[in-house]
């Protein structure tokens, strides 16, 4: 976390995602982007062989069936009741499971994601993650300006590497992935098939659990709602919420907006933290090491992560680069762990004393 990074020229990184959106693409050799490191212009080469990827081994799949298999072809039966069975009861079991987790993620953003990641690897760890989106991600489904490419600036490519997205090692300081859906899906893809983390997505964090625990105020779990009744209780009479606690909450929800940072705002709110005066304009090379940098235990039980660090540290925020995103969320989840085997450790001392 403390790995210093290289510097990036905005103007360049917006030229290689442009230039690699309309990039036509040949069976053996393709057209590329290059970069003029003395000039920053982008210049293109035909015919060259492929930038460096990595992660090659590719799954060979049989080759496709004709469309007459196809034909007649049917289903096996099922029931509408079965199928609302299935669905409520597996839901409802996973809130039994869930309403005392180790881990609370709010917001399933690229750094919640990324924090779940790196939690499903302790599968003794029970890892909820809350999502007011039907659609976990947030904005990391494409680059800067709706265009498709991902940049990521080095070191963070190591975790590309680990997850198995492959990309274009563009020059000493940077790597670009085809389609930032590309990275997303694969990190959720990952995070949903661990058998120890639990999504609820369409689900908002109303309000957090706050506990007096030995003179300290602790963040102790979330007040969850569907995210339709939230955004609509203007409009509807009162509709009260549920809950599930945990040893430990990362908030990740992301700069302000209609939801983002709620984390904190709350934090400010009820005087946990003293204010919030948000990010700062745009710096890439001071931004994603402040974001790092600045993902904390930042009161007991809470650990923030991703951009809304930046709400409440004030730091720049760094616009369509997202190695940070990867990085903060990989360094909350050990704080996370950290924070358990303490927890864990002072039980232990308080039952030696008791007995």
């Amino acid at each position: 976390c403390t790995q210093s990074r290289q510097p990036s020229k905005i103007s360049k990184l917006s030229k290689t995602m442009a230039s690699m959106t309309i990039c036509p693409t040949k069976l053996s050799a393709r057209t590329i982007v290059k970069l003029n490191r003395s000039s920053g212009a982008v210049a293109r080469v035909a015919n060259v062989p492929k930038a460096k990827r990595t992660n090659k081994n590719v799954v060979k799949c049989a080759s496709t069936a004709p469309s007459s298999d196809y034909d007649n072809y049917s289903f096996a039966p099922i029931r509408e009741s079965q199928v609302s069975r299935e669905m409520s009861r597996r839901y409802m079991q996973d809130l039994d499971d869930y309403a005392e987790a180790d881990v609370i993620i709010v917001g399933a953003g690229s750094a919640g994601l990324c924090c779940a990641y790196e939690l499903s690897k302790h599968p003794e760890i029970k890892v909820a993650i809350i999502e007011q989106s039907v659609s976990p991600g947030g904005g990391a489904w494409l680059g800067g300006q709706l265009f498709s490419t991902m940049v990521v600036r080095k070191p963070a490519d190591e975790f590309l590497t680990e997850i198995g997205v492959e990309f274009d090692d563009v020059n000493d300081n940077y790597v670009a992935i085809k389609h930032a859906a590309y990275f997303t899906s694969t990190v959720l893809s990952k995070v949903l098939a661990a058998p120890n983390v639990k999504l609820f997505n369409a689900t908002a964090c109303e309000d957090l659990i706050v506990k007096e625990i030995q003179g300290e105020r602790r963040v102790c779990g979330v007040v969850t709602n569907w995210a339709l009744v939230t955004l609509n209780h203007d409009t509807q009479s009162c509709m009260d919420p549920n809950v599930l606690e945990s040893k430990v909450v990362v908030s990740s929800t992301g700069h302000d907006g209609p939801m983002g940072a709620s984390g904190v705002k709350r934090l400010q709110n009820i005087g946990m933290v003293s204010e919030v005066p948000g990010m700062s304009a745009l710096d890439m090379n001071t931004a994603e090491d402040a974001i790092v940098a600045g993902t904390v235990e930042v009161v007991p039980g809470m650990i923030l992560a991703g951009m809304e660090v930046a709400e409440l540290n004030g730091s720049p925020r760094m616009g369509p680069t997202f190695g940070a995103m990867m990085i903060s969320g990989r360094k909350a989840a050990a704080l996370a762990v950290e924070s358990l085997k303490r927890q864990k450790a002072e039980v232990e001392s308080k039952n030696v004393i008791a007995a």
